[in-house]
């Protein structure tokens, strides 16, 4: 801030006015009626032939001045002094406007030094990488990112149930708090710490005691969400809402992989997550290389306008190959006509995933959800489609009689 007033000076200058406003109509009465008397003074001493003063009103001196005092306007009364003008005002925020100038040196040398650091352990970076590695392309960043987040995934899948748990846990705390941090910006002020907490803990949760694991999580972040909403008066209704709905989001509908995983024995659980995974990806892949070919009738062109009807059907063929391979799996009993079945819902479940992150991207105002991954943006902008498609095939392959799951 440049001159003016400081953020804690604001705060109390709105803290005033809702004082103002509770008082109500007693206080605007309370000051009609002083205005009253101060223009019944100047009114007699107006009949004399002279203006008014608050030496010759009719009432005492003291109380005069009390009354003119009370008729200013309030919001002049509470402006503090001003700290300095715009133009003098020094570079910074408010508490460096008294750094003295040795003090202000010592800052700048420290973090000129930073920066010198900052662009040494660059250098030297880059001075390892090869030639043909520097300066590379948005799609170069993009393939690359992809090939790590691909080759994590498939490793954590194949390992066993432990590491793909601890896997999911990881997605559902990262993509909460990337959730949180765009409804933020939305006016929303949602529990972070406990949304967080509730996301990781659904998958694990469901893998130690399945689904009575996932409502106990559910009952036990309901609770605390009602806990911290009675006593923290800041909270609404939404704020509990969107804390809820964030953790179930990303968290909860990552448990169908962990249901799926535990139904089949080893490694032929681990073959089918991979399968599904490879069908989510396939339609996306199919979505964007035929629809930015041939793609001209959009499919939803105010939420996601790059998406047309033509990459949603090649989509729908990409997930249709995947599930059909599900069919060779040992332990699942699934004939094709059912695999394409079930391929459709859980393309049409993934297409409706990524629209309804990029509905909140759009109202939140983010072009992204984070950036801990170059090129594609946040995590939550890469499991948004897989999301509805875990929780959708779960539910698929045990109410079809597909894979031996006991619900409770």
């Amino acid at each position: 801030m440049r001159g003016g007033i400081s953020d804690e000076e604001k705060k109390d200058r709105a803290r005033a006015a809702r004082e103002r406003l509770r008082r109500g109509d007693h206080g605007r009465r309370v000051r009609s009626e002083e205005r009253g008397s101060v223009s019944a003074a100047r009114g007699a001493a107006a009949s004399d032939g002279r203006s008014a003063s608050p030496g010759e009103a009719s009432a005492p001196p003291e109380e005069r001045t009390h009354l003119l005092d009370r008729l200013q306007p309030d919001e002049e009364r509470d402006l503090p002094p001003v700290v300095c003008d715009a133009e003098s005002a020094p570079e910074g925020p408010p508490w460096h406007y008294d750094l003295s100038d040795e003090e202000r040196a010592a800052r700048e040398e420290k973090r000129e030094t930073r920066q010198e650091k900052r662009d040494r352990l660059k250098q030297k970076a880059l001075d390892k990488t090869p030639d043909k590695l520097r300066n590379p392309s948005d799609l170069q960043v993009r393939f690359r990112t992809g090939v790590i987040y691909t080759a994590a995934t498939v490793i954590c899948v194949l390992a066993g149930n432990i590491p793909m748990v601890l896997m999911l846990m990881v997605v559902a705390g990262i993509c909460a708090g990337e959730f949180f941090y765009m409804l933020r910006s939305d006016a929303k002020l949602p529990n972070e710490m406990l949304g967080i907490i509730a996301a990781v803990l659904y998958p694990l949760s469901v893998y130690i005691a399945g689904l009575v694991g996932a409502m106990l999580v559910s009952l036990a972040l309901l609770l605390a969400l009602l806990v911290w909403y009675v006593f923290w008066l800041r909270a609404r209704i939404p704020d509990v809402g969107v804390s809820f709905f964030g953790a179930a989001y990303t968290g909860l509908l990552l448990c169908g992989l962990v249901i799926i995983r535990v139904s089949l024995p080893a490694p032929w659980g681990g073959v089918c997550v991979l399968l599904l995974f490879l069908s989510v990806w396939a339609n996306d892949a199919f979505a964007y290389l035929v629809g930015s070919k041939i793609g001209r009738h959009k499919l939803a062109p105010r939420t996601s306008p790059k998406k047309s009807w033509e990459g949603f059907i090649a989509g729908l063929v990409g997930s249709v190959i995947f599930w059909c391979l599900m069919t060779l799996v040992p332990g699942i009993t699934m004939a094709i006509p059912q695999s394409i079945v079930f391929g459709i819902i859980s393309g049409c479940m993934g297409v409706l995933g990524d629209l309804a992150e990029s509905r909140i991207k759009r109202n939140s105002g983010f072009k992204d959800s984070g950036t801990i991954m170059p090129g594609h943006g946040g995590l939550l902008d890469r499991s948004d489609s897989l999301f509805l498609t875990s929780i959708t095939a779960a539910i698929l392959l045990i109410a079809g009689g597909c894979i031996p799951y006991a619900l409770f």
